[in-house]
């Protein structure tokens, strides 16, 4: 069956990407479905869930299946030094950004050597979940040395924005560093905090902020982004 069920899930992929279905048309039920592809019904259901699952179609209660408009995506812009708060906000998203940690971390050689400092001294990592429509879309983690900051013990557990806060610190002339890219499936801590399936792909960055005056590492980071809710401005 599971071979039946990629069948359709391809069919309708490369229908939808070539202009078959526009954004919000209906699709066929499911029992049309099992009588085109000659499959159990069930068959047909699975389907349309893999597809819902990997952000093609909607479902409304009682109505059917409908093409999910994916040209409403979320701009993103990997450059510049704008924060993500400030580029939702200006693009005039419904947008809130919700700490959910800030806690010392145990040495890790990886990021300990980003931000240039010694195993002496504590790191903690600060996570903040970003939200559109109440919707989750990134969770961005930054690390942040406690001999840069002295109090990020307790003023990182109510951190929205570090870009806010590297400003209160008198750090205002932000350099990105290098950023790499890569995808990753997410985790079931990730799962639920993003509200999302094993089925979507994540889009990671991993990169870090500098003071341009003062050459000094500040922050090491790792975002991870729903890749169904963005289209990519390299």
């Amino acid at each position: 069956m599971q071979d039946e069920v990629q069948d359709i899930v391809d069919k309708f992929i490369f229908d939808i990407r070539a202009g078959t279905y526009e954004p919000d048309d209906k699709l066929p039920s499911e029992n049309e479905i099992a009588d085109l592809f000659k499959v159990p019904r069930m068959t047909a259901r699975k389907a349309y869930a893999t597809l819902q699952e990997l952000g093609y179609i909607y479902s409304k209660q009682g109505k059917g299946s409908y093409v999910k408009n994916r040209r409403r995506q979320i701009p993103l812009v990997l450059s510049g030094n704008v924060s993500f708060s400030k580029k939702m906000t200006e693009l005039g998203y419904n947008y809130q950004s919700r700490n959910i940690f800030c806690e010392k971390i145990p040495y890790n050689k990886k990021i300990y050597q980003e931000l240039e400092v010694g195993e002496e001294t504590g790191v903690y990592r600060i996570g903040r979940l970003r939200l559109v429509d109440q919707r989750p879309i990134a969770l961005h983690t930054s690390y942040v040395a406690e001999c840069i900051f002295g109090d990020i013990a307790e003023a990182g557990r109510h951190i929205t924005s570090m870009f806010d806060y590297y400003k209160s610190k008198g750090y205002t002339e932000l350099e990105s560093k290098t950023t790499v890219l890569s995808v990753a499936f997410p985790s079931k801590t990730e799962r639920e905090l993003l509200e999302c399936s094993s089925l979507i792909p994540l889009l990671m960055l991993e990169s870090g902020c500098t003071d341009k005056r003062t050459g000094k590492v500040l922050e090491h980071t790792k975002t991870l982004y729903r890749s169904d809710y963005f289209t990519y401005v390299i």
